[in-house]
Formats: structure tokens, sequence, C-alpha cells
């Protein structure tokens, strides 16, 4: 069973993003990183590049498949995780501890259009 977080908010990409305050850290949730199984490389985006919510923000290339990244909310990015660069498999390891961009929310009423730990955990059981 994937683990789920309280706290983060989930969108049905498979996408969470942790709120704290202005910022948000998006990352792919445990469900996901189990799908995809060992991951190989992560695209991220630049920092300063614009991010618009349900669109497209890199993609995390693991050895069976490559999936694309979709940002849960919109906002700018203020930082990536570079880590992941040299040690993508820390997703596989700990998802929620290896976020993968820190972004600047530019409308926090967005996240009313994501789930919450419990709502994620029912979408994934079905």
């Amino acid at each position: 069973m994937a683990k789920v977080m309280e706290g983060l908010y989930y969108s049905e990409s498979h996408e969470y993003i942790r709120v704290e305050g202005e910022y948000g850290f998006i990352g792919i949730t445990d469900y996901a990183q189990q799908a995809l199984g060992a991951v190989v490389y992560v695209d991220m985006p630049e920092v300063d590049d614009e991010i618009e919510a349900g669109e497209e923000f890199g993609a995390v290339e693991s050895t069976k498949a490559a999936s694309e990244l979709m940002a849960p909310v919109s906002g700018t990015v203020v930082e990536v995780n570079e880590a992941l660069e040299d040690q993508p498999e820390l997703i596989n390891e700990d998802a929620y501890a290896n976020w993968i961009i820190k972004v600047e929310l530019s409308d926090k009423s967005e996240l009313g259009n994501l789930m919450d730990a419990k709502a994620y955990e029912a979408f994934c059981e079905k």
C-alpha cells in the first residue's frame, strides 16, 4: 500500500504539494514512484520559470516508463532539488522528503481544486 501523508494536497496526476506560507514544495507521490519503478532521471524546470496549474513542468523517467510532471498549482519556480540531478533514486527512497521543485504560489485558491489525504487514498483505490 502506498503511503499518503496528511497535510499535503494531491492531484489526480499523482503530484503532491506541501504548502509553507507563500511557497509550495511539489513532488510525486509514493503511489506514483511505486508505479514508475526505479527512477533514473528527473527533468526539472529552471529557477524563475512560470508554471501553470494543469500544465506540464517536467518529467520523471524510470527504467519502465517516462511520466510527465503536471503542475498542481500555478506559480514561479524559486528552487529545484539539485540533489535529484545526481541521485534521482532519492524519489524511490522517500517521495515525500524529496520534493522536485519549490514554487512561489500565484493563486492559493487553486489549492481548493486538489484532494486532501483521505480523498487521494480513495482515488488511488479505484
